[in-house]
């Protein structure tokens, strides 16, 4: 009789086992869409000549602050000169907060984008900063080739620079764009890219979306030179964007 009762009892864990991990299985594979990361941007809005402008990104994916991002980096540049931006790359506060400062010895208008990469999402909110009297920017010339090229409205466009870039050597080449905040998905995206030593020749690569707003594919530099990569981004509409960026391969 004990022996038919212990039978009985280790029939029934086996079940119960089996049909939790067949639970376990489906909160697995139900399919369901990541949740986005949300960045709580905050900048100092008005700052005095050499005062010092702070800079802090909340970094939560629904209810969960996120304390391990991959990369938390706030990007700056004053109007119109985009070109010429720097980087600076966060101090993680715990509790999903990334704080960094700067300061600007001029009057202008000021740009600060964070790009964040976590859990294989990527997102880049960007606010402004007005240093002293915010500076004087005058419009180009009709016919002059403006610095900066303007996005449309509430799209944004994040490349990667690559560093130490040796020719012969594959390079990884990576671009996030987005829309109103979310990723910019289905794009049609190429990487123009040419030398300035010989300017008449310009490769042309179709570049593969690798993740959500990630677009990314591999290159070998030939040579060492200076090399500007022009990236173009199309969709099924009437949007048509362009960002030139400058390579330096040894």
């Amino acid at each position: 009789m004990k022996k038919r009762i212990g039978l009985y009892l280790m029939v029934f864990m086996l079940a119960t086992l089996a049909a939790c991990g067949k639970e376990e299985e489906g909160i697995n594979t139900d399919g369901e869409m990541p949740l986005p990361l949300e960045v709580d941007l905050t900048v100092t809005e008005q700052a005095e000549v050499d005062g010092t402008v702070e800079m802090a990104a909340v970094v939560s994916q629904g209810d969960e602050k996120i304390e391990d991002a991959d990369e938390v980096v706030f990007e700056i540049w004053e109007e119109s000169k985009k070109d010429e931006s720097f980087k600076i790359e966060a101090a993680n506060e715990k509790d999903g907060l990334y704080t960094a400062e700067t300061a600007f010895d001029h009057d202008g208008l000021f740009h600060v984008q964070v790009h964040v990469s976590a859990r294989a999402l990527h997102t880049m909110p960007k606010k402004e900063v007005i240093v002293g009297n915010g500076g004087h920017y005058e419009e180009a010339d009709e016919g002059e080739v403006e610095h900066e090229h303007e996005h449309a409205d509430g799209f944004s466009m994040h490349f990667m620079n690559p560093e130490n870039m040796k020719s012969g050597e594959s390079a990884k080449l990576v671009v996030h764009l987005e829309v109103d905040g979310q990723p910019f998905e289905k794009a049609r995206v190429r990487y123009e890219i040419w030398n300035e030593t010989n300017p008449e020749k310009h490769d042309w690569v179709d570049v593969d979306e690798s993740t959500a707003g990630e677009y990314a594919t591999s290159y070998t530099f030939e040579e060492a030179d200076t090399y500007k990569i022009q990236i173009h981004v199309e969709d099924d509409k009437e949007l048509h964007e362009h960002e030139e960026h400058t390579l330096e391969v040894k």
